[in-house]
């Protein structure tokens, strides 16, 4: 009897634990998910190679939102990229290689709600609703060739791009270090957790990705532990128009946006994309 008791107590103290630290992490999931950066990568941003000013737009909500538009010396129309960050990125440093990342096109850098200089709180629906918010406004610009605008991102921001390139007409799209979703990756590191019932963030980006109409072009870190190879793997398996699934060497999860090797590689595909001017639609 006094086993019984001993071995109930235990599977009593167990679940109040289960229970307790499911409940920490529904409560944190933002946190967990989200971690905005406030103060900027780099002071005062310039492009080397484009005119650059500091632009504040306002999402569907009245939320202010905050970045830099880069525009390329000569007179338009130009291709032009929309930049999604990864979830500690503040997306000054965006500005200062854009240059090197993608010459001779127009560029639109904004931070999420949260980061940098941009206000509101971060989450999943605000940022895909911002993000083809920022699509439109870019291509509405009289220095813009509509037909000619890709998305890149970057991490947590590759589910952002996929999710964009799902609702607009996207010209190409450039994936940095992606992953199927986020829900896969937190069920894969809280295992004990019942994540599918709590996750609110899932960016699921393995759902829309046989849907994707654009070429894209999926980057990875030689060493990944934040984003491992094989939940990029599902999602190259599912997307739609694979253009190439390429490793950068002596990359990690950190590092790849800033490698010279990385951003020729964008840039390259990029520029290639771009001279074959085709129409694209919305899936």
């Amino acid at each position: 009897m006094n086993n019984s008791r001993k071995v109930a107590g235990i599977a009593g103290i167990a679940s109040v634990l289960w229970v307790g630290f499911t409940a920490a992490i529904a409560a944190s999931q933002r946190r967990l998910v989200f971690n905005p950066t406030i103060k900027r990568e780099v002071l005062n941003p310039r492009s080397s190679g484009h005119r650059t000013r500091l632009v504040t737009l306002r999402a569907a909500d009245g939320t202010r939102l905050s970045g830099w538009l880069m525009k390329p010396a000569v007179v338009g129309p130009h291709p032009a990229v929309v930049y999604f960050g990864g979830r500690s990125e503040e997306v000054s440093w965006v500005a200062r290689d854009a240059g090197k990342l993608f010459p001779g096109m127009t560029v639109l850098a904004v931070n999420y709600r949260g980061y940098g200089d941009s206000h509101g709180d971060p989450a999943e629906n605000h940022m895909v609703d911002d993000g083809c918010m920022l699509f439109d406004w870019l291509a509405a610009r009289s220095h813009v060739d509509p037909g000619r605008v890709a998305v890149v991102g970057r991490s947590l921001g590759s589910g952002v791009a996929v999710q964009v390139a799902m609702q607009r007409p996207v010209h190409s799209v450039v994936l940095i270090t992606p992953y199927d979703s986020i829900l896969a990756i937190a069920q894969r590191r809280f295992r004990a957790v019942p994540v599918s019932f709590v996750l609110r963030h899932r960016f699921e980006s393995v759902k829309y990705a046989s849907e994707l109409k654009a070429p894209t072009y999926v980057v990875r870190a030689a060493s990944d532990d934040v984003v491992p190879h094989s939940h990029t793997d599902l999602l190259v398996s599912k997307l739609g128009r694979l253009h190439l699934d390429e490793i950068i060497p002596d990359s990690d999860h950190l590092n790849i946006p800033y490698l010279p090797a990385t951003q020729d590689k964008i840039a390259g595909f990029l520029a290639t994309q771009f001279a074959q001017a085709r129409p694209t639609t919305a899936g």
